[in-house]
C-alpha cells in the first residue's frame, strides 16, 4: 500500500499529528469493513492515502480559517466529509441513504471520536434535515452531475453555504448543462492536487433560471 501523506504536505494542509492519528484509525477501519461491504472502488485500495485521504484533505486550504462546520452529501465511506471533520477539526453533517454505509460511518465516528453526525435520508428531503446552525460549506464527491448536485444542495446554497465539489474531466460540459437551469453568483475552479484531470468546483449564490 502507498505510504502515508508526507509531513510537509500535512503541514501545508494544516493537519495536526493528533488529527492524522485519527485519520489512521479511520483508514484501518475502512479497510477492515471493505472486506464486508464495498465502500471504495477495489482498484483504489492500494492507493487509499492519495485517492481518498489526500483527495479529501485538499479542500481544507480552500475553506476560510474561521470555518466551523460542513455538510457532506452522499457521504458513502466518509469521503470527503468525515476525513475533513478529522483533519480540520470541523463539525460535519453527513447525509447518506445506504444503511450499510451509514452503519460504517457511525462506527467510524465512534472509534475516531469525530465531531460528526450521520443523517440517513434521501437527499430530496435535505430541507427537512438541516441543523440549526447552517454549515459554511457543503461538499460532495462522485455523486452526480452538477445540475443534479445543485438541486440537492440548494437548501444549503440558498442560505449562504458555499459548495466545494470534486469534478473530473467532464467539468466543462457539466457546468454548461447546469447553467441552463441554474444562475451561479460565482463559480471558481481549483486544480486538484491528486488528479491531473480533476477540478474542485467552488460554487456560491445559486438561483434557478
Amino acid at each position: 500500500m502507498a505510504q502515508h501523506i508526507s509531513d510537509d504536505v500535512l503541514a501545508r494542509l494544516n493537519v495536526s499529528r493528533e488529527s492524522f492519528a485519527q485519520i489512521e484509525t479511520y483508514v484501518e477501519l475502512l479497510l477492515t469493513w471493505q472486506n464486508k461491504i464495498n465502500l471504495i472502488g477495489p482498484s483504489t485500495i492500494e492507493d487509499v492515502w492519495r485517492r481518498h485521504v489526500l483527495d479529501s484533505l485538499q479542500l481544507l486550504p480552500l475553506m476560510k480559517s474561521e470555518t466551523e462546520a460542513i455538510a457532506d452529501l452522499g457521504s458513502g465511506a466518509g469521503v470527503p466529509g468525515l476525513i475533513l471533520a478529522l483533519g480540520g477539526n470541523l463539525r460535519a453533517e453527513l447525509y447518506e441513504s445506504n444503511g450499510k454505509k451509514v452503519a460504517f460511518l457511525r462506527e467510524a465516528i465512534r472509534q475516531t471520536k469525530a465531531n460528526a453526525l450521520v443523517h440517513q435520508i434521501r437527499l430530496e428531503t435535505l430541507e427537512d434535515h438541516l441543523p440549526a446552525r447552517i454549515p459554511q460549506y457543503v461538499t460532495a464527491r462522485a455523486l452526480a452531475p452538477l445540475e443534479k448536485l445543485l438541486f440537492w444542495a440548494e437548501p444549503l446554497l440558498k442560505r449562504g453555504t458555499v459548495g466545494l465539489f470534486h469534478k473530473g474531466q467532464d467539468v466543462d460540459s457539466e457546468v454548461n448543462e447546469a447553467t441552463k437551469v441554474w444562475k451561479m453568483g460565482a463559480i471558481i475552479r481549483h486544480a486538484s492536487m491528486t488528479d491531473s484531470d480533476g477540478t474542485i468546483l467552488e460554487v456560491k449564490e445559486i438561483t434557478r433560471v
